[in-house]
Order: structure tokens, then sequence, then C-alpha cells
């Protein structure tokens, strides 16, 4: 890669610009200043603005973040804060969520720049199960499993609802799991049989966990394992 698409993409500035930032001698190249936007980078070139190490992105990258309430998944809001907010990545503007949550909804976020890989995570096709611990308003009804394991018929939807499982953990906190994404899905459902929804909190999206150790806001690469299994 050229040097100057390499500081534009890391310091989100025209290439213009990067051009000034080079003549100016505020970039080095390998500890020696270059002022040649031409210059063609390695996967091996240190690079530095102002004596500060940028990082080169070698691959598609792939993170999991405990979303906290109050914040949107979509990468650009005019009105909320969103998600990218806490991604500490160089060009976190081209990381998107894989399966979004709902500015009140906590837990769970798979972010990444491979388009590929977040569809088939999103896709209808391939029913990844999604886990959730949500809170109710009033006690959960004796006949709410059954009803939910046989499909729930949704306001203004054509289509009853794939079966759906519920386990229940208190009087008015459960634990359910989906295999489709419709809008609003697991609220829609409970106020389908009377219920509403208070708190909801995703734990699981296919065969990965939410890491127990991540706070709010926080967030960290995915292992391999966890990437190789969609």
């Amino acid at each position: 890669m050229r040097l100057d698409k390499f500081l534009s993409q890391q310091l989100e500035i025209s290439r213009a610009i990067a051009a000034r930032e080079l003549r100016a001698k505020r970039v080095t190249v390998d500890g020696e200043i270059v002022r040649d936007g031409a210059v063609k980078l390695t996967a091996d070139s240190q690079v530095a603005y102002d004596g500060n190490l940028l990082q080169m992105q070698t691959g598609p990258r792939y993170f999991m973040l405990n979303k906290p309430q109050g914040y949107v998944c979509s990468t650009d809001d005019p009105l909320h804060p969103t998600v990218l907010y806490f991604l500490e990545e160089p060009v976190a503007y081209k990381l998107h969520a894989a399966g979004r949550l709902d500015i009140d909804t906590t837990g769970l976020v798979l972010m990444t720049d491979d388009g590929q890989w977040s569809h088939r995570i999103t896709s209808p096709r391939h029913h990844c199960e999604k886990t959730y611990l949500v809170t109710l308003a009033e006690p959960i009804a004796d006949d709410v499993a059954a009803q939910f394991a046989a499909g729930i018929q949704l306001h203004n939807e054509k289509n009853l609802t794939q079966p759906a499982s519920l386990a229940i953990l208190s009087p008015q906190q459960v634990r359910i799991t989906l295999s489709e994404g419709r809008y609003h899905q697991v609220k829609r459902m409970f106020a389908a049989v009377g219920n509403h929804v208070t708190a909801l909190h995703r734990e699981r999206i296919g065969d990965v966990v939410l890491d127990e150790t991540l706070e709010p806001g926080e967030y960290r690469p995915l292992t391999a394992a966890e990437i190789a299994g969609f």
C-alpha cells in the first residue's frame, strides 16, 4: 500500500492533507522521515505520525463487545452515541455490528469488517441461534413456554415465529433462545402473551458466549475458534 493512502485511512484525512503532513516531516517509516507519499509499505513497515506508531491492518477483524444501555449499533447516528465509541482500533468506522441490539438492550455484540462473515450470522437462511436474559414486568404465565415452542403470532406479521425455547429462572426472569431475528422480536413475543420486557440482555450468538470478564463498554478480539464457528 502507498504511504499516503495508509495515512489517509489511519488518520481519517484526505490524501491532500496526508501529503501536507508528509511535507511537514511529521511521518517516519522504520525510524526515517519520509516526505514522499508514493513510498510503498510492506507488512513489516513501522509507520509513525508525530512519534506515535500507526498499526498496519493485515486482515479482517473480529471483536466481541459488552454493549451498555444508551448506545446504538449503527456506525453513524445523529441523535445517539454508537458502539464505535468503545472500539479503540485503527479505522474503527469500517467495523459494523453483526446483529444489532436496540438502544436499551445490553450484552453481546459482534463487531467486524468481514461482510461475508457477518452475513452468515444475520441471514435468515442460516438460523443462527441467539440467547437472551429477559426481565419481565409481570410473573410469567405457566403456558408461555409451550406457546413459544409452538410459535407466536406477532402483530402485523403473516407467519408464526419459529419455535423458541424458554427456561424460567424466576417468576419474572427467563432465558429465551431464538433462531431468527425479526424486528424487536423478543419484546413483541412477550407483548403477544400479555407481558412486558423491562430489561433485555444478549448472552450468546451461535457458539459465542459473552465473556463474563468484560464490563459494560469493554471488548476483546474473538479467538480463532470463535471466528471459525460461523
